[in-house]
């Protein structure tokens, strides 16, 4: 039954021994350091001068619309394909050049695993610890996994939910410091995806740096510590989520309602505050000191006899507003970018081929 069910196997495997997990500095130390990272083919740029740094122990997301060249980014980090220039370091060797004992290292969790339809959840795990000398415990790893009470079944009878939960368990037995997860919840419920989220924090809490790839914000609020904007083969900004873009210190909206004894009562004046507007009875602030103009909106509603002011909304610019925003501007500048649409790379051994062009 293995026999059959490993051939389908579409995982990027790590086929090494697993050494004593080396961790050289602490939180903060830096696990991929990236400088001048270009990638081209047949004279055409897809990445051009990227540098970023990924912290020990740290979610790192990395956001960008289809065609900015994430997918090729994290193959150079794993290993999968090669630059045409610049330096990059994982885990302190160079991917490109890596052996064996540095792949038993790194956890790699792709959109689609595989398939093992006929095998049990304990039988696939079990058959992907053999490719380690020192794997994590089966049981251990199923149940981190939240798939104890599925150990048993065979990986037909999952759920969509279950399926990637099985396929972060594969990519984690070998006890990985580096863990890469390709779009973790596409085509989950709200459920399930939360349900990976947190798996995504005990992985974190186990002391594994992990560097997620999605296209889902509300992803990348809940679990990033950090975020790389990609366009156009560059990153616009490196930031917290709550920081990106500036985000944080952008000008607030204040809406709400003008109604009842309100009607009646001339708007106070903004002067160095902001500015508001009225339409149909929606009143709208744009400021940089929202609390300041809250203070003179609740006097001016107090000094009417009414406690609150009717549909009260507060809000800055969203990540989404903000992701837009900075895309938008970035392709902007990027008309001759060339989309990241780039052939297969792969060589025995090494999980590379050199290209038709290399540029240095």
């Amino acid at each position: 039954m293995l026999g059959k069910a490993l051939p389908m196997l579409k995982m990027r495997t790590n086929l090494a021994p697993a050494p004593a997990r080396v961790s050289p500095g602490g939180p903060g130390a830096a696990v991929i350091e990236v400088r001048g990272l270009r990638k081209m083919y047949y004279g055409r740029p897809v990445l051009e001068g990227v540098d970023l740094a990924v912290e020990r122990g740290e979610v790192f997301a990395i956001l960008g619309p289809n065609g900015a060249g994430k997918t090729t980014m994290v193959e150079i980090l794993e290993g999968f394909r090669r630059r045409s220039a610049g330096e990059v370091t994982v885990l302190g060797e160079d991917p490109a050049t890596a052996g064996r004992q540095w792949r038993a290292r790194i956890g790699v969790v792709p959109q689609d695993t595989g398939s093992f339809d006929e095998l049990t959840v304990r039988e696939v795990v079990r058959s992907f610890a053999a490719f380690y000398a020192a794997p994590l415990g089966v049981d251990e790893v199923i149940e981190l996994v939240g798939l104890e009470e599925k150990a048993a079944s065979r990986a037909l009878h999952l759920s969509g939910g279950q399926q990637r939960r099985l396929d972060v368990a594969l990519g984690i037995i070998g006890d990985p410091e580096l863990i890469f997860l390709d779009e973790p919840t596409t085509g989950l419920d709200p459920q399930a995806r939360r349900q990976a989220w947190e798996l995504v924090r005990r992985l974190t809490a186990r002391g594994a740096t992990v560097v997620l790839t999605t296209h889902y914000l509300d992803e990348v609020e809940a679990l990033a510590n950090r975020v790389a904007v990609l366009v156009g083969g560059k990153i616009a900004e490196v930031a917290a989520p709550s920081q990106l873009g500036g985000r944080s210190h952008g000008e607030a909206v204040i809406t709400f309602r003008r109604e009842g004894p309100l009607l009646d009562r001339k708007l106070p004046e903004l002067t160095d505050e902001g500015s508001m507007t009225e339409t149909d009875g929606l009143v709208v602030a744009s400021t940089a000191v929202p609390a300041a103009v809250l203070r003179k909106l609740i006097d001016w509603c107090w000094s009417a006899d009414v406690l609150e002011l009717p549909e009260l909304v507060v809000s800055r610019p969203s990540l989404e507003d903000t992701y837009l925003r900075m895309i938008s501007a970035g392709l902007a500048q990027h008309d001759d970018f060339t989309p990241d649409t780039a052939p297969e790379e792969t060589q025995e051994g090494q999980g590379v081929l050199p290209q038709a062009e290399e540029v240095h």
